[in-house]
């Protein structure tokens, strides 16, 4: 019992230094972009020697890795709170593709580092990607439900439709990132154009005689 006890709380101490170590990581991220983030300044952040970080990351790419999915993870909720209410479908569908903006810009550097490629070399892991692949999948059915519905024509129903909805909305976050990553997502030159870029997608596929 009492080595259980032992086991367990050492792997909440560890799990406790990865999370704080993983902060460090996203400050740098937030503060000075993907390549400002290196074992060396974790470290430094953190009180610890380089060689101590490696304990609890392989290495650099492992940390990139970490981040990704704390990305993913944190956008999934912020997505599956905003449509809690929603009607599925077309509303849903659009409420979804809001939040993802909003979050994204709130968190630019998590939100680059996820639909950039800023790291050299660097691909995402399974754990990661699984989580990308939820967003992926929930924008696909909701725009089989909205064709259902009628809100939409049959042609949304279809990956091309997928597509041009991920190459909008990535559109709006990487103009605002590149162009004002600081500014609030109400004001900002591009994420305020959001409803009228929703709306022209809704418009391209609205059904025949509406």
């Amino acid at each position: 019992m009492a080595t259980t006890f032992s086991h367990t709380r050492t792997a909440q101490r560890r799990q406790a230094t990865i999370e704080e170590l993983l902060d460090h990581a996203q400050a740098i991220l937030d503060e000075e972009g993907a390549g400002a983030v290196t074992v060396s300044e974790v470290a430094r952040r953190a009180g610890m020697r380089p060689p101590s970080v490696y304990k609890y990351f392989a290495s650099l790419h492992a940390i990139h890795d970490a981040l990704f999915t704390r990305g993913q993870v944190l956008l999934v909720e912020a997505i599956e709170y905003a449509v809690r209410d929603r009607e599925p479908g077309l509303d849903s569908l659009l409420a979804g593709h809001r939040a993802f903006l909003r979050w994204a810009t709130t968190q630019v550097g998590l939100a680059s580092l996820m639909f950039w490629r800023p790291v050299p070399g660097f691909v995402p892991g399974p754990e990661g990607m699984a989580t990308a692949r939820v967003l992926l999948t929930r924008g696909r059915e909701e725009l089989a439900v909205a064709v259902e519905r009628g809100e939409l024509a049959p042609a949304a129903d279809s990956d091309e439709a997928a597509r041009l909805l991920t190459v909008l909305v990535s559109g709006v976050f990487s103009q605002q990132a590149s162009n004002q990553p600081r500014a609030d997502f109400d004001t900002g030159l591009f994420t305020s154009l959001t409803d009228e870029v929703l709306e022209m997608f809704a418009r391209h596929y609205a059904p025949t005689g509406t």
